[in-house]
């Protein structure tokens, strides 16, 4: 109950804040370039607070905290005093409205690039990358990667954690592009290794990227085989496991770390298991069914169990700080390598070269909020970064009733020098709602697919 508060909690902060953001962003250059605003909104529905100041202009908190808008005097939502005229929205030359449509999508871009710089300049916490294993078969394997590797750098880029590798490989998988990688081995020798991006097939290009499509998994410590916590209503729960039971055996094979209960636990959905147990010192044994779950296009089984943690040891921890500067610079960077990566990522969905089961809801979104803000400030600041980019690319894109589709109509007028028909738009708009709608079904799908696999 408690995760579900943090996510309807997480999701409405979240959803506010970067519709403020982008709205704010309409609404400041519309006003630095003379355009009168008549209402600026967060949230829709009954307004719960509103003020109006002394240039008329109406500022408001919505009963629905689910959007926003700007409102601005316009010809074509009524009529205009003939002193306000030279100030309505569509009175301004072409440049400006594209200014002020543009401004939305930019700031939610600034925004990115000031909560990425906020999260480098406070210090952040990784692991060192070091290889703690390669999967057999894998694209790692094949190019020589081993277990012990200490990866230095990637095309040059210094690695100081294991996590900063993980976004570069990404789009870098996407563009099917070779990365060289400067690796000290575990016996002190300093070499160089190719890896081959165009080797991993486009299926596995997703959040498991590293480990699931390079086979590149970082060091951490062995997981003992100590169940932590068990989900209500899942098969283990049913079983009767425990917190603190200590999985001894599954089918008669002897199990020596979490990873074993993983890997068999995952093959078999649907087929009964034994499980041996260790349980305050006496031994028994329970079955189990594990249920089917999707990982990708595979399916996988999961019986509802977690690992207890382990303690990594200090020497294993990096905390990387830099200076102002830095920070901006690598808050611009990842932003830009977001936005690519997005755009990257929608293109290949639309050529089917990946699933576009990698399109997430507002469900899947609201789970992620929940879950970064009980982390902590750091993730949640992370977590309204990643989603302020998505929210601009996303705007920029040329579908009507988007802020790309009014840029992609003032484009067409700059050309033909005449403004697009007023049909032209009816149609437009109808045929943007119908696009909107079925990127939203698929994503809300998506999500429920997740939910009940």
């Amino acid at each position: 109950m408690l995760d579900v508060t943090y996510s309807i909690f997480g999701f409405i902060i979240a959803l506010g804040i970067l519709v403020a953001v982008h709205e704010f962003g309409h609404f400041w250059v519309a006003r630095k370039l003379g355009i009168k605003v008549l209402k600026f909104s967060v949230g829709f529905g009954r307004a719960i607070w509103s003020r109006t100041a002394s240039d008329g202009t109406v500022y408001a908190l919505g009963a629905i905290p689910l959007g926003g808008y700007v409102k601005m005097l316009d010809e074509s939502e009524g009529e205009v005093a003939e002193e306000d005229k030279p100030r309505a929205f569509n009175r301004q030359p072409i440049w400006k409205r594209m200014l002020v449509v543009l401004a939305g999508p930019m700031f939610n871009f600034f925004f990115a690039i000031a909560a990425y710089s906020l999260v480098f300049a406070g210090g952040m916490e990784g692991l060192t990358p070091v290889v703690g294993k390669v999967v057999e078969g894998s694209v790692a394997e094949s190019d020589g990667f081993r277990s012990g590797d200490l990866l230095l750098s990637v095309d040059g880029r210094k690695l100081n954690t294991w996590q900063e590798q993980r976004l570069y490989l990404f789009s870098k998988a996407l563009a099917r592009k070779t990365v060289q990688y400067e690796v000290q081995t575990s016996d002190g020798r300093i070499i160089n290794r190719s890896l081959n991006l165009a080797n991993v097939p486009m299926s596995k290009i997703d959040a498991r990227l590293v480990a699931g499509g390079i086979g590149l998994i970082g060091w951490y410590p062995t997981l003992s085989p100590v169940i932590d916590q068990v989900v209500s209503g899942k098969p283990a729960f049913a079983a009767g496991l425990k917190q603190g039971d200590l999985i001894t055996a599954i089918d008669g094979e002897k199990i020596s770390s979490w990873d074993d209960v993983v890997r068999l636990i995952s093959v078999s959905p649907g087929r009964q298991l034994k499980l041996d147990i260790s349980r305050n010192g006496y031994s028994e044994s329970v079955f189990v069914t594990p249920e089917t779950a999707m990982d990708g296009n595979r399916e996988i089984g999961r019986i509802g169990i977690s690992v207890q943690p382990v303690e990594v040891p200090a020497d294993r921890i990096v905390m990387v700080n830099y200076g102002l500067m830095e920070s901006l610079y690598r808050g611009t960077e990842t932003t830009w390598m977001m936005s690519l990566l997005t755009l990257r990522m929608l293109a290949k969905m639309v050529t089917l070269e990946i699933s576009s089961k990698n399109i997430s809801g507002p469900i899947t979104i609201a789970q992620y909020a929940g879950k970064s803000a009980q982390v902590g400030f750091s993730s949640f600041i992370l977590f309204l970064a990643i989603v302020s980019v998505s929210l601009g690319v996303l705007n920029l894109l040329p579908i009507p009733v988007l802020d790309g589709g009014h840029l992609l109509y003032y484009t067409i007028e700059a050309v033909t020098r005449k403004p697009v028909s007023e049909k032209v738009m009816i149609w437009g708009q109808q045929v943007g709602i119908l696009l909107l709608f079925l990127l939203m079904s698929l994503a809300v799908y998506n999500d429920l697919g997740r939910l009940f696999p």
